[in-house]
Order: C-alpha cells, then structure tokens, then sequence
C-alpha cells in the first residue's frame, strides 16, 4: 500500500472556527477512514514534487498540482493508506470542507529508509 498525504485548504478563517456539529461530522468523516485501517499516523513524512499531486475541490473537479489561490492556507493534513491515487481522491471527495468552500490537495507520500 502506498501513503498518502491529505491536505486540507480553506479560503478564510471563519472556515477555520467549525460549529460543535461541523466538528462532530468532520470526526465522524476521520472515524470512517480509521475504521477501514486507512488511516496512517506517522510523523516524519516527506512530500514528492507538486507535479504529481492532485486537489479536489467542492464542485467534484480534480487538477493537477497543488496549485492553491493566494488567499488560502493550510489548516491540516492526514496520512491515509491506501493502493492508489485514486481511492486516496475518493476518500478525499466525501470530507466535509467542501460544505465550507475548502478543498483538499491529494500527494503520495515518499518513504524515508
């Protein structure tokens, strides 16, 4: 299985500051994952060049890259295990942020030996 990095991207703060029921969603989204053992919690990780990374945005579009508008930010990542790019994009595509105008970049992880 390969490791992939999902990073979470808002355009503003209010975004940033989830509801008890928003947050309560986004943990029920990450339960989800943890349940199917997709979910890899390791530190120390590297990211490949942006060229092979994708981004999943609200409306369902997947692009290349990484490439993100001046005004967002970062507000998170997770690690998921999974066999392919594109199951990491599926499960990428049922998260929450979208509801909030957020989108998700989807990058393997590289291994360090």
């Amino acid at each position: 299985m390969k490791e992939f990095a999902l990073i979470f991207r808002l355009q503003d703060v209010a975004g940033f500051k989830p509801s008890p029921e928003q947050m309560q969603e986004r943990m029920n989204w990450l339960a989800g994952i943890a349940a199917q053992n997709k979910l890899a919690d390791k530190g120390n990780t590297l990211l490949p060049s942006p060229g092979s990374a994708k981004t999943v945005r609200a409306d369902g579009t997947v692009t290349d890259g990484p490439y993100t508008e001046i005004k967002e930010f970062i507000s998170g990542y997770i690690v998921v295990r999974t066999e392919t790019i594109e199951e990491a994009i599926e499960m990428a595509q049922s998260n929450p942020i979208f509801k909030i105008g957020g989108n998700i970049e989807v990058r393997e992880v590289l291994k360090r030996d």
